[in-house]
């Protein structure tokens, strides 16, 4: 079996599922009332047909997005990194990976800077430590990843990706230790031991 990380959910995405599932069923919510007040009064069939059938739509998509708001994940491999939300799964390979560090979400992303729905989501967070994974290229064409991804997910056009999770540092250590194999203190050790060697013996 190919060495695997732990999944740590992506803290985006959970936010902007959390935020959105309770507008989504509130209108569908108050679509049935429409529906409801248009039979007591005898209106005609299809109005308040279609009110009580788009309701039902919103209450079940809201629904599934409360249900879904905590699987999307990013997940170290042996030999690439998983990014999967419901309706996207990325494996993005170490050999594209150039380097990763930590950045305040706050910096990344300016209050000030960005529209009144990002804002919303950012302020919050803007005190927590993200992880840009700047890369050679990504697997597919950010203007396709936005579909799928929010714009938080990159702060410029260049080829990366802005992964916030809750524990940062755990999924920091674990990327870098899957990406080298275990042996990212190799080059410590051998450095120690090459001075070892040339202190006098007794």
């Amino acid at each position: 079996m190919p060495a695997r990380g732990r999944r740590y959910p992506l803290v985006i995405y959970t936010r902007m599922m959390s935020r959105w599932w309770t507008i989504v069923a509130a209108i569908g919510i108050a679509l049935q009332g429409v529906a409801w007040y248009g039979f007591g009064i005898g209106a005609e069939l299809w109005r308040w047909l279609a009110n009580g059938s788009v309701g039902v739509f919103c209450i079940l998509v809201g629904v599934m997005m409360y249900l879904l708001r905590k699987s999307a994940y990013v997940q170290p491999f042996g030999d690439h990194l998983r990014l999967a939300t419901p309706f996207l799964r990325l494996n993005i390979s170490y050999k594209r990976l150039r380097s990763s560090k930590p950045v305040n979400l706050g910096a990344l992303f300016p209050p000030k800077s960005i529209s009144g729905t990002l804002r919303d989501i950012v302020e919050p967070l803007a005190t927590m430590t993200a992880i840009v994974i700047e890369l050679n290229a990504l697997p597919m064409s950010q203007t396709a990843l936005r579909f799928f991804l929010s714009p938080l997910f990159f702060k410029d056009k260049t080829p990366h990706i802005v992964i916030l999770v809750e524990d940062w540092m755990r999924f920091s250590a674990e990327l870098d230790s899957m990406r080298t194999g275990g042996k990212g203190s190799a080059p410590q050790r051998k450095r120690d031991a090459s001075i070892l060697s040339r202190l006098p013996q007794k």
